[in-house]
Formats: structure tokens, sequence, C-alpha cells
């Protein structure tokens, strides 16, 4: 994986031993092979390298949720996912957005000095009233404002982006500089660390992976159901014959195997020339999965059969962060006017 810092200008807070991180990730449940390919894999690496803050954003799911009996299981589940794929609370600090409460308070302190206009504009609102045009609640719009203060909240000088979301960081950037404009320098602005997140395409082969569109390989589910789905992926449209030679580089089946094996040119090479089949392919893959997720699937049982054990880690994770968050509100406030 490759890491890339984008320039930042001086920090406006103290300097930490390891510069601060921050990213959140929304409560959709058990993760499956898209949530870990494209971030969870990142979120592993960079808690060795930076003060890693991870927060699973419960306040978020409520603009297009309204169960709650699920979304504290999707709150647990993806606790779970995630430890059992390689966070550690002792190299980082894993939360709930609503166990701070302090992240709302601070999103309608940073609302006040947003222009509505700024939010209009959002792709992500627009996508959103196109996706759920019954739901279109006050929260959609000032989602990107909850997003600014769950990252200026502990003043976070970087957010892990793929370079294709970088733009998405920039509202929040233009927020801090809004709030720094009206009372003084107070928030860092948030750069981007660009991580190689790949975009993982779903058994469909056409859209990105996930649960809504119902494409998804179920990593931590048993190993007939992960075949299953595999079995099910779209791979060379054009590969009518399994004596016809394949394009593995538009192959969703081939692309996946890069990251679950160090011969996949090998493999490439077969389909290219047609030594190997789709099938073959299919079934290499699906072993290849399998096996590496076994000792995380284990990890995950064992995490959600002690439900309190794994609220404890993330009372604790909440706990942690009490302190920085109620010293921001109290200089928030302060500079406000409202102390």
């Amino acid at each position: 994986m490759t890491l890339e810092v984008a320039p930042a200008p001086a920090p406006a807070h103290a300097p930490t031993q390891r510069p601060r991180i921050f990213s959140g990730i929304q409560p959709s449940g058990i993760v499956h092979l898209g949530n870990d390919l494209g971030a969870i894999r990142n979120y592993v690496t960079l808690q060795w390298e930076y003060e890693a803050i991870y927060c699973i954003v419960d306040y978020h799911a409520l603009t297009s949720s309204h169960d709650p009996a699920l979304l504290r299981s999707r709150t647990l589940e993806m606790a779970a996912s995630l430890l059992a794929l390689g966070l550690d609370p002792e190299r980082c600090t894993l939360f709930v957005q609503s166990h701070r409460p302090e992240h709302t308070e601070l999103a309608w302190l940073l609302c006040t000095v947003t222009p509505l206009s700024w939010l209009e504009r959002t792709p992500t609102f627009k996508e959103k009233k196109a996706n759920q045009p019954d739901d279109i609640n006050h929260g959609l719009l000032t989602y990107p404002v909850l997003q600014a203060a769950d990252i200026v909240m502990y003043k976070a000088s970087l957010v892990p982006v793929g370079k294709d979301q970088a733009a998405h960081l920039e509202l929040s950037r233009e927020i801090v500089r809004a709030f720094n404009r009206h009372y003084g320098d107070t928030f860092p602005e948030p750069q981007a660390v660009f991580t190689e997140a790949p975009v993982v395409l779903g058994t469909d082969g056409v859209r990105k992976m996930s649960k809504s569109v119902g494409n998804t390989i179920d990593i931590f589910a048993d190993p007939a159901t992960v075949r299953k789905q595999v079995m099910s992926m779209v791979t060379d449209t054009k590969r009518i014959l399994r004596t016809q030679p394949g394009r593995p580089e538009i192959c969703n089946v081939c692309q996946l195997h890069r990251f679950f094996g160090d011969d996949y040119d090998e493999i490439w090479d077969g389909e290219r020339t047609a030594r190997t089949g789709c099938v073959d392919t299919k079934k290499l893959l699906a072993d290849r999965i399998t096996a590496h997720y076994a000792p995380a699937r284990e990890r995950y049982a064992e995490l959600m059969a002690h439900p309190a054990d794994l609220a404890g880690i993330l009372e604790a994770g909440a706990d942690r962060l009490r302190p920085m968050a109620e010293a921001t509100m109290a200089e928030v406030r302060e500079r406000m006017g409202l102390r």
C-alpha cells in the first residue's frame, strides 16, 4: 500500500508524538469484501503510523435508517468486524459517534458559519435526493457539517482518503476556514492522507460492491456461501467459450486475485491464453478468500458472542477521547461568546 500525505500548513495546535488522523465509517453491519479492501486494510496499516481515531458514525446513519434495533445491531457488528480484521484498541481509538455527544453540539455551531449554498451544491446531497426521494431530511443537507465536526473535534490534521475522494474533504476545510475567520485560529485545516484504496466492483462486475445493491462477497460467511457468491460473479462478458482467450485486465475475478496471492500474473496469463477457464479462476478465488479470512471470521464470532466486552471496548474509546472533546468545546464556546 502506498501512502502519500498531502502538503500541509503549519498546524494550529500543539504537535503530538505522532500526527493525529481521523476517519469515520457507517455502521452498515457485518463488513463485506469491498469494505475491507477499500478502507479497513488501510485503517489497520495507519494505526501503526499515526495517532489514529476511528469512529462508527451512528449519527450519520440516522439520515437513512430509522430502525433503532437495527442501528444498535449494525453498530456492534461493524465494531466486531473492524476489530476482527485487525484494529487494535491499544494502537488506535475506536468509538461510537453518539458516545461523544459533543459532536452534535459542535456541528450546530459550525452550521452557523456555513453558507447554505455550500451544502446544497454538494454531489452527495444531490445523490441522496435521487436515491431516497421519500426521505429528504435536514440531516442529509447538514451531513457534511457533522463530518467536519467529527474531524476537528480532536483537531485531527489528517484524514485518509482515496485520491478520487479528495474533493469531499475540501468542504470540511472550507468550514474550518470560515470558523477561523470569524473567531480566530481554532482548528487546523484537515489534510488528505492519500491511500491506495481500490474501488471494488461487486459480483455484477458493474457497480461498486454494496449491500444496498446486493452484489457483495460476505467475508465472514461460511465457505459454502462465499463460494456461491464468488461463482455468481460476472467475468469477461466477451469470453463465451472456454477455449476463447480472456481479458484479465477487465475481468473482476482476475482483478480480485491481486489481493490474495503473488501469483496473479500467472493467473492472468492463464486466462489470456485460455489455459484456464473462468470457473477454475473463480473456484481458486473462493478458496483463497475463505482461507484468508478464516482467522478473522473466528475472531468475529468470539466478539459477537460477548457483546458486553465489545461494548466495553467502545466505551473505553469514547472515555479516552473525553478530555480532548471537552477541551475543544470549552475553547469553542469561549471564542463564540457562549461562556
